[in-house]
């Protein structure tokens, strides 16, 4: 009997693994958002150095992956494994940006996601006594996903009122078996959901019945409610899917209440750097997080909080083929104490 689940999707870790050290890097808009104090890492502009938009967004993961190592006092060679990945095409700013630390890697694809994805994976790695350490890690870049997705840059096509601004950040966590906390107490994978959602620039109304999805898994199963947290924090969801998941469990009865915030409304101030809806891509979770939520835990701001970031699962070629956008949403219950 596998005593590790509970109820139908979630697993409760049996030792839960510690948050040695975290790390993030960002961009000049992310440096100016109200969370701009929070990045270990700055960049003056999109190329961090480097001669293209894709090297500059493996830069990013490079230099996120090396900052929390130094703040963790450890060298690669320390690390028994790194997840990681990207919006590109086979997750190649994951791939170039880590192939010189000679970890062994497992390249992830969860869209925005990603962050929760590799944070749950990295646990269940370590609490079932195949790692002592691990790296959980992720980026996204405006520039690269632009030119994947959507639009040429320097083109300026006019964005929509739910279109959200893609973070160009980057953000590292290493966990290991034992340590002074925060830990991952809980995790739950997330089950495709498709509503039908078919506009490319609504990434909020696509995504939020994911999030609705596995956060009320997540309830059932652990017999919690919302009072139970202190922050609740989707992403990306923006200002739209934000409100279809508060209006979602209202439906239920369930208040959520001020404790329930999104990772894409907290990186910028949306009225001063017009970011119409708010916040999306990988780095935005993961700058969040790493930058925002694990200090918080840490310094005592919060005990407990469940981190569900969501990922749209599309490409290019299956908007350009009429297909809808399907999401998907990875939690990881996060404790300051054991």
């Amino acid at each position: 009997m596998n005593l590790k689940r509970v109820g139908r999707r979630t697993v409760a870790l049996s030792v839960p693994p510690s948050v040695r050290s975290c790390a993030c890097i960002g961009g000049k808009f992310e440096g100016q958002g109200p969370l701009g104090s929070c990045f270990d890492e700055l960049g003056e502009n999109s190329f961090f150095g480097e001669a293209t938009w894709e090297k500059a967004e493996s830069a990013m993961q490079k230099r996120a992956l090396s900052r929390a190592l130094d703040k963790a006092g450890l060298k690669a060679g320390d690390l028994d494994y790194i997840l990681a990945g990207d919006l590109l095409n086979q997750c190649v700013g994951s791939a170039f940006g880590l192939r010189d630390f000679g970890i062994p890697f497992y390249g992830l694809y969860g869209a925005c996601s990603t962050m929760g994805e590799s944070l749950a994976l990295a646990s269940l790695l370590i609490d079932g006594g195949f790692a002592r350490r691990a790296a959980a890690m992720t980026s996204s870049h405006f520039c690269t996903a632009e030119r994947q997705y959507r639009m040429p840059v320097p083109y300026g096509s006019q964005r929509t009122p739910t279109a959200q601004w893609t973070a160009t950040a980057a953000g590292c966590t290493i966990l290991e078996e034992k340590g002074q906390g925060p830990y991952v107490t809980h995790v739950i994978c997330g089950r495709i959901v498709d509503k039908g959602i078919t506009d490319a620039n609504n990434m909020g109304a696509a995504m939020a019945p994911a999030a609705y999805d596995t956060l009320s898994a997540f309830f059932r199963d652990t017999e919690t409610g919302p009072k139970d947290y202190d922050l609740i924090l989707t992403g990306d969801l923006g200002e739209l899917g934000h409100d279809i998941v508060r209006d979602f469990f209202q439906r239920d009865g369930i208040d959520l209440g001020e404790r329930y915030q999104d990772c894409g409304l907290l990186l910028y101030d949306r009225e001063a750097q017009d970011m119409h809806a708010g916040a999306s891509g990988c780095g935005c979770s993961a700058a969040v997080l790493n930058g925002y939520v694990l200090p918080g835990l840490r310094a005592g701001k919060w005990r407990r909080v469940l981190f569900a970031p969501t990922g749209a699962l599309l490409s290019p070629t299956t908007s350009f083929q009429g297909e809808s956008v399907p999401g998907i949403c990875h939690a990881v219950c996060l404790s300051a104490e054991i």
